[in-house]
């Protein structure tokens, strides 16, 4: 089955508002909604409000910090989206970053791979309903046990950059969800997850033949995100080191002008989805047949109504 996903709630529309986009994604060729969790909406509230809008649609978050919310909590939230969505929720879970986590929610960033590791191994027995005890490493958890299990337990998907945590999502999860690639990147993605599993990415996508707009945009947020050592260390990987040293440098010299300025056109048309809504389906169409199981179109503000937008991506 081909999958077509979208991130939802758009930006500058509230909740509310979005229900009759909602309703009407299965028909346009959807077949996932997946959030995000920043500084913006939760993870959860809004498949909640998804799974009765639109109930042929697969339900994700992409993703819940596995620091943000106890393990307990974390099991709680994702048990109530999977009651609401039986078999069609995907909790996906990662360690987020040191300014989500420690700047704005004052929990400590400590051994990522090692707490998204045990709270998937937490999270397994305590979404069938087990009553978990013990010491899982990074943390200890003394006699959970949910009051209410789904009749499915929801499918657990690790977020992943770079070939530890993707080796891990191989063995342990359902699947991986994946941030700021381009097509080509796909590939050297799935060689460490392998052949079996999902890979669901999240696509970004500036419907607009604006080149030097959609360029601008896709600049301020490359130097956000991929100034963060987890993506940068995940673009050394894949290969952009050289073309990003430039930026870093300046990032680090507090020069965020110079930082955004120094991205090479090409870096940006990688990772940023730009041009006319045909040419944006084509280009999201090559991450697909380069491997990728599931994108999540993220649309991005180009000043036009974001649900015409979302209309007109649809498969």
């Amino acid at each position: 089955m081909t999958r077509w996903g979208i991130t939802l709630p758009l930006t500058g529309i509230p909740l509310p508002a979005q229900r009759e986009l909602v309703k009407s994604l299965p028909d346009l060729g959807y077949t996932d909604v997946w959030s995000a969790e920043t500084a913006g909406t939760d993870a959860f509230t809004p498949l909640a409000l998804v799974a009765e809008w639109a109930p042929q649609l697969r339900l994700g978050t992409a993703i819940a910090p596995v620091y943000t919310r106890g393990p307990g909590l974390l099991a709680m939230s994702a048990a109530t989206i999977a009651e609401l969505a039986p078999g069609r929720f995907v909790l996906g879970i990662g360690s987020s970053s040191p300014v989500i986590v420690n700047g704005w929610n004052a929990r400590e960033f400590s051994e990522p791979f090692a707490h998204v590791r045990d709270t998937l191994r937490f999270l397994r027995p305590a979404l069938a309903g087990e009553k978990v005890d013990g010491d899982f490493g990074s943390f200890s958890v003394k006699r959970f046990k949910l009051e209410r299990v789904p009749e499915q337990a929801p499918q657990v998907m690790l977020a992943a950059l770079r070939p530890g945590m993707l080796r891990l999502a191989a063995r342990e999860a359902d699947g991986a969800i994946t941030n700021w690639l381009a097509p080509s990147d796909v590939p050297r993605v799935r060689a460490e997850l392998g052949a079996d599993k999902e890979l669901v990415a999240r696509v970004f996508v500036c419907p607009t033949e604006d080149v030097a707009a959609a360029r601008g945009l896709g600049r301020l947020l490359i130097s956000s995100y991929l100034t963060v050592p987890a993506y940068a260390a995940f673009h050394d990987w894949l290969g952009r080191g050289e073309d990003l040293a430039a930026m870093h440098a300046a990032w680090q010299a507090g020069d965020r002008k110079a930082a955004n300025a120094a991205i090479p056109d090409h870096v940006v048309d990688d990772l940023v989805v730009h041009g006319s809504v045909e040419q944006c389906r084509e280009r999201v169409c090559e991450y697909v047949a380069q491997g990728l199981d599931t994108p999540a179109i993220m649309v991005l503000p180009t000043g036009a109504d974001p649900i015409s937008l979302v209309k007109a991506l649809a498969p």
